[in-house]
């Protein structure tokens, strides 16, 4: 037993010898992965090319600056395929892939247009690194990010304002970067700088982007009401509750919804003359027999030579909270018609309120009176114009023929000359002296 105890400590230090030599051989074995000062030596230069004249520099303010320089992260996490490579490395390295750790998002951006638009060849289409960057990624809280509220319609922008990528992409709609810009909405973000103010994320969204035919997109007819309502939530109530609202919630694809008095990327502040002008020839293109009846009425006419200061749709019907006549809650229900003339008219009565504004002098059973005083009126017209043709055409025919029922009249013989005058007698007597 003494013996036992003198050779133990020996035997320890013999086993753990062993076994710092076996873990130095597999350390030796396992390469090391580059760190991100190794990768700067040659990237950090502002000079650094590929083959191909393409730069390669990466800005080592920028990549600490950026979100993920900032939770620790190397080269290598997201450049999997050089953590174990030697360098200099090849010059070909794998495709960078964020579901690593966005998986989320990656997954939304897979059933997006643009994903759809790369599987189908188009490289114009954005990826991730056309919106969020490159190694200078950063949070889109961030006022310098290109995702933050204020600069994202200026990221879209570069695609959707860019006429080439316009073309190679057959974008339909065309430069809408410039459209959105001269918006309500544009100028709001880009004047005002009103972060409330929406953004192109804000009605399409971001990753999952998708086609406003598509059912599930923000922008689809029948979600275009909930997507405006996250921020006009009063007039989304309205809306739903009116009888456009109701029929879209039935099912009808064409009652219209916010966009098709609005615009999408063109909406205009509703206090100007020419959104007021303008929305009247827009309710014309559902309602065609009112806007036809409205045109011929001292309102519908005072209108089309450019004025605003008369009636106009909404001023009776509602904007958001139409409701059908008989509704009593409707603005043009016979409770409250009295009342809506008088926002106009304050000294209008109940005899007053019996104005037709949509009368129609064609339909002899809504207005029998106007029906038969216009033809009347039609009639007089063409009978007056007739009658006085007539008497235009023989008076004219008569001052167009010579007098004499038609004779000649013999030619005026020649006139006579006058004969000459007597000569003058000279007077008797010396004349003057020559």
């Amino acid at each position: 037993m003494p013996r036992l105890a003198q050779w133990l400590p020996v035997a320890l230090v013999v086993l753990a010898g062993g076994a710092f030599s076996a873990a130095a051989q597999t350390q030796a074995a396992k390469p090391t992965s580059p760190t991100s000062d190794d990768c700067l030596v040659c990237h950090g230069e502002p000079d650094a090319k590929r083959a191909n004249g393409a730069s390669i520099a990466v800005s080592a303010k920028d990549a600490a600056a950026s979100v993920h320089g900032q939770a620790g992260f190397s080269c290598v996490d997201c450049h999997a395929d050089l953590a174990t490579a030697e360098l200099p490395h090849a010059e070909k390295l794998a495709p960078v892939v964020c579901a690593t750790c966005h998986d989320e998002a990656v997954a939304k951006y897979q059933a997006s247009v643009h994903a759809e638009a790369r599987r189908a060849a188009n490289t114009a289409a954005a990826t991730c690194t056309d919106c969020h960057g490159t190694h200078d990624i950063r949070s889109s809280k961030d006022p310098d990010a290109p995702t933050y509220h204020l600069n994202l319609p200026r990221t879209c922008g570069r695609c959707h304002g860019n006429p080439e990528v316009i073309r190679a992409g057959k974008i339909a709609i065309g430069n809408v970067y410039a459209q959105f810009q001269d918006s309500i909405h544009g100028r709001a973000l880009s004047r005002a700088g009103l972060l409330v103010a929406p953004n192109c994320g804000d009605c399409h969204g971001a990753h999952d982007i998708r086609r406003r035919t598509d059912p599930d997109s923000r922008v689809f007819r029948t979600a275009v009401p909930d997507t405006c309502g996250r921020c006009h939530q009063g007039l989304q109530r309205l809306y739903q509750e009116g009888i456009h609202g109701t029929a879209l919630k039935a099912g009808n694809p064409l009652v219209p919804e916010c966009a098709t008095c609005h615009s999408a990327h063109q909406i205009q502040r509703v206090e100007s003359d020419s959104w007021k002008l303008q929305v009247i020839r827009e309710c014309g293109t559902c309602h065609v027999e009112s806007i036809r009846t409205y045109r011929d009425t001292f309102h519908g006419q005072v209108t089309s030579l450019g004025f605003v200061r008369v009636a106009k749709c909404a001023d009776c019907h509602g904007a958001h909270d139409i409701l059908p006549r008989s509704n009593p809650r409707s603005r043009v229900s016979p409770s409250r018609l009295v009342g809506t003339c008088q926002r106009c008219h304050p000294a209008a009565t109940a005899s007053f309120a019996r104005y037709d504004p949509h009368a129609d002098r064609h339909n002899r059973q809504r207005n029998p009176f106007l029906f038969l005083a216009a033809r009347f009126m039609d009639t007089l017209l063409v009978g007056v114009f007739a009658f006085f043709s007539l008497h235009t055409a023989l008076w004219f025919s008569r001052t167009a023929k010579p007098r004499g029922r038609g004779t000649k009249t013999p030619p005026s013989p020649p006139a006579t000359p006058a004969p000459p005058e007597a000569a003058t007698e000279k007077p008797d007597g010396p004349g003057p002296r020559q």
